[in-house]
């Protein structure tokens, strides 16, 4: 008996943790609040920013802006669509309805791989219903971190330090370019 009851109980251990470890992410989640309207929480597509309501600044600031084409070459010559890039956003922050489309028309311009672009949508407690931006540290919105083989190498908070983020890009990479240089000297 004492065998049977064992075997019943890592039977359901078992498919505990098959039903645990098949729960998908949800993404593209949009919850509605009383003081912020409807905002995107947790994992997110480029596509989603693209309707209504968030389309009513995305585009605007998409199609009004104009890149650093230096910067661009930069970027292309730095290699951008090697690294990883994380956005954490608030879809009720106005730095966000800012950067984030003009991050967009730049990887748009260097012809950055999608499935390299994680989004994740967050609340004004800096805090997403799965919890992705816990290990980030994240104090404020926008926050675009650059990573290379999962180690972070730079980030934008909020605003880019030059003004343009393509140019904080370039600089985060050129930085980690010469460290690598450095390394094989």
């Amino acid at each position: 008996m004492r065998k049977f009851s064992t075997l019943i109980l890592a039977t359901v251990l078992s498919l505990t943790s098959v039903m645990c470890s098949s729960q998908k992410t949800v993404v593209n989640r949009e919850v509605e609040s009383n003081t912020d309207g409807k905002m995107l929480l947790g994992p997110q597509t480029k596509s989603q920013l693209l309707k209504a309501p968030y389309s009513e600044w995305y585009n605007p600031e998409f199609d009004g802006y104009t890149v650093d084409e230096k910067a661009i070459a930069e970027l292309k010559k730095e290699k951008l669509s090697s690294y990883n890039l994380t956005v954490v956003m608030g879809t009720w922050c106005g730095d966000s309805h800012r950067h984030v489309p003009r991050l967009m028309k730049i990887l748009e311009k260097v012809n950055f791989p999608e499935n390299k672009l994680t989004i994740i949508g967050v609340n004004r407690k800096k805090e997403s219903p799965g919890g992705e931006e816990g290990p980030l540290n994240i104090q404020f919105v926008p926050t675009i971190i650059v990573e290379k083989y999962g180690k972070e190498i730079g980030r934008i908070v909020e605003n880019p330090s030059s003004g343009y983020i393509e140019r904080d890009l370039v600089e985060i990479l050129k930085k980690d370019n010469s460290t690598i240089k450095e390394i094989f000297k």
